[in-house]
């Protein structure tokens, strides 16, 4: 009897994640790379998590919380910067495709030096086929609660409830908080207003985030207020018996790297810069707030038909080291900006009860793109007639070792990004990876530049000129996939013209 009552309770969770509609929560944090947690994602030879120092630099107690009770991704990459990585995340096109290859300022073309003209600086508009959407016309109460920076300030995109949710609260076109304090009115008052003057200001009015006016003046930090939020939809949500859909994209940990008063002391001996010290606080915090959500569904009795996504939708911007060496996200060089693997790869940990097996660990290569057409799979949606870049991840929710139908992945982002002291972070770059191995182009010159990430997983030896076979191999394929998706290139430059990133890209020296 106890072996019947345990295969039919088996039976009911497994059925209940395919027929009853499953709420659902992705959690995206701002500037977060794949070494910026106490959460080990990179492996051994033998495939087991591999502690590094940062990991334990960084407090994240309930990311670990998270990753013991699903799988964590150790191999996920998402674009350089920002915004062409959320609106891969609602359409489930490559960067490429939708044309938003460049974060999206709120008031201006950024297409930076010779930048394509014909990039979609505009981002998001209405009547685009998004995922929340799609989830909307499903039936699910959809919910928007943090950063959006879909589209610049006058633009459709700058209201997410014109992209498919019931619900905003603080989404606009900013892609950065004036201010993390209530007491400052998260950048409505500016930082050196009425006293001296501090190191973080606010540049403009417009950088304010907007929504949260019930707690201006108070002694609160942004992350916390956004989380009350987030919890308050989702009850109400749960009240009135509707699935919801929680997209919760949190300023932080994105700059201005303020610290947050609760966790300062934490890192106060640590040895690291100020700047640093104030990076750490903003992670424990986003980390608080991802415990406070999981203790809510707890509370709320929903836990078991909730499916939580975590995630970063850049590389990480910890203000450790120069953004090409091996340093802010170290043992993998470079940063957010960058191309290589410490500006793309970032965590990601899925948690979906009585499927993904707890504490499992996935080294498939995976990408951003593959979020939309997982929640289709998923919620068993129709698939949109606009085409797809992604692969469902079902499958390896259930068995962590099974093969993906693809054999590459791919990047594209074809115009600038940094200069200033530190010089470019990027020039223009296509990037493909196969397996272990991953080839970047740099569209100024037709430079390649060849890394196997197993056994260089700091990306310091360039195979290029050993291994001309495999250079050639993924270039064709990558040049073959530019031209499927239509991909738009940076503009020519004139001739006797230098680039502007040509002198100015830093390299370490012992790279070849």
């Amino acid at each position: 009897m106890k072996l019947l009552a345990l295969l039919l309770s088996t039976f009911v969770i497994l059925h209940s994640s395919f027929s009853a509609p499953p709420n659902i929560v992705i959690m995206l944090v701002d500037d977060m790379g794949v070494m910026d947690t106490s959460v080990p994602f990179l492996t051994d030879a033998d495939g087991k998590a591999k502690r590094y120092p940062l990991n334990d630099f960084y407090r994240t107690p309930n990311m670990e919380r998270l990753a013991t009770r699903g799988i964590r991704f150790n191999n996920f990459c998402a674009m350089s910067v920002c915004s062409p990585t959320r609106i891969s995340i609602m359409t489930g096109q490559n960067a490429a495709r939708h044309r938003t290859t460049n974060w999206i300022s709120p008031d201006k073309d950024n297409a930076g030096p010779n930048g394509p003209p014909q990039w979609n600086w505009r981002g998001l508009k209405k009547g685009d086929v998004t995922l929340a959407s799609l989830l909307q016309s499903s039936g699910y109460r959809t919910i928007h609660v943090g950063k959006g920076h879909f589209g610049p300030r006058d633009s459709d995109g700058a209201e997410p409830m014109n992209l498919g949710f019931d619900i905003n609260v603080a989404g606009c076109s900013i892609g950065a908080p004036g201010s993390y304090y209530g007491l400052k009115n998260f950048g409505g008052i500016p930082e050196n207003a009425g006293g001296k003057k501090k190191q973080q200001q606010v540049k403009k009015p417009g950088s304010a985030v907007p929504g949260l006016e019930k707690y201006h003046g108070q002694e609160i930090f942004l992350t916390e207020a956004l989380t009350i939020e987030a919890k308050s939809h989702v009850a109400d949500a749960v009240k009135a018996q509707k699935p919801f859909f929680l997209y919760f994209p949190q300023y932080a940990v994105h700059g201005p790297h303020q610290s947050d008063p609760r966790y300062a002391e934490n890192y106060a001996n640590s040895g690291k810069p100020q700047q640093a010290q104030n990076f750490a606080t903003l992670v424990e915090g986003m980390d608080k707030s991802l415990g406070d959500v999981l203790d809510h569904l707890d509370a709320l009795g929903v836990a078991d038909n909730t499916l939580v996504f975590f995630l970063g939708d850049n590389g990480s911007d910890a203000p450790l080291g120069h953004q090409h060496e091996v340093a802010c996200a170290a043992p993998l060089r470079g940063k957010k900006g960058s191309h290589y693997e410490g500006g793309t790869r970032v965590p990601f940990i899925v948690r979906w009860p009585g499927v993904t097996k707890a504490g499992s660990v996935c080294d498939v290569p995976t990408i951003h793109v593959d979020i939309f057409p997982t929640f289709l799979e998923l919620t068993r949606g129709d698939a949109p007639k606009q085409p797809l870049d992604g692969e469902s991840l079902v499958k390896l929710f259930r068995d962590p070792a099974a093969k993906l139908q693809r054999d590459a992945i791919y990047q594209h982002f074809p115009g600038y990004l940094g200069a200033g002291a530190n010089g470019w972070r990027t020039t223009p770059v296509g990037v493909i990876q196969s397996g272990d191995w991953k080839l970047i182009e740099f569209y100024e010159d037709g430079r390649l530049e060849l890394y196997n990430l197993r056994s260089d997983i700091s990306e310091q030896k360039n195979l290029a000129g050993e291994q001309p076979g495999k250079a050639k191999e993924l270039h064709t394929k990558l040049v073959a996939w530019r031209k499927e998706v239509g991909a738009k290139m940076p503009t020519p430059h004139k001739a006797g013209e230098q680039p502007p990133g040509t002198t100015s890209r830093r390299r370490p020296a012992n790279a070849e």
